[in-house]
C-alpha cells in the first residue's frame, strides 16, 4: 500500500483531501505508536523497536519508511526524530492524550 499523500486518492477519499490523507497514514498499524514513543527525542532503530513492544522489524521499517515519505520523520545521528512538521503533529497528539486520561476516568 502507498504512503497516503494528501491530493491522491486514499482510504476514504477519492480525492485524497489532507485531512483524510492523514488518517490513513496515522491509521495505520504501529503509526501512531512509533510517534508517540518519539516524543521524547529521537531513538536508534533498536531503542524505538523496544519501546515500541518488540513490533516486528518488517512492520516498523515500512513505517518507518512511510513517515519518512510523508515528511513527518527523518534518520539522524541520534536516531529517528521528527521533522518539523512531525513535531508540530507530536504537539497535536498531547491534547488527544489528555483527552484520553480524561475519558478513562469517566468509567
Amino acid at each position: 500500500m502507498p504512503t497516503p499523500i494528501p491530493g491522491k486518492p486514499v482510504r476514504g477519499s477519492r480525492t485524497g483531501r489532507p485531512i483524510m490523507a492523514a488518517l490513513d497514514l496515522l491509521g495505520r498499524r504501529w503509526t501512531l505508536r512509533i510517534l508517540w514513543e518519539l516524543r521524547e527525542g529521537p531513538l536508534t532503530f533498536r531503542a524505538l523497536r523496544e519501546a515500541t513492544g518488540n513490533v516486528s522489524p518488517t512492520v516498523l521499517n515500512t513505517r518507518l519508511a512511510e513517515l519518512r515519505e510523508a515528511g513527518i520523520l527523518e534518520n539522524t545521528d541520534e536516531g529517528y526524530a521528527g521533522t518539523k512538521l512531525g513535531v508540530e503533529l507530536e504537539a497535536v497528539l498531547i491534547p488527544l492524550s489528555k483527552w484520553a486520561d480524561r475519558w478513562e476516568k469517566r468509567r
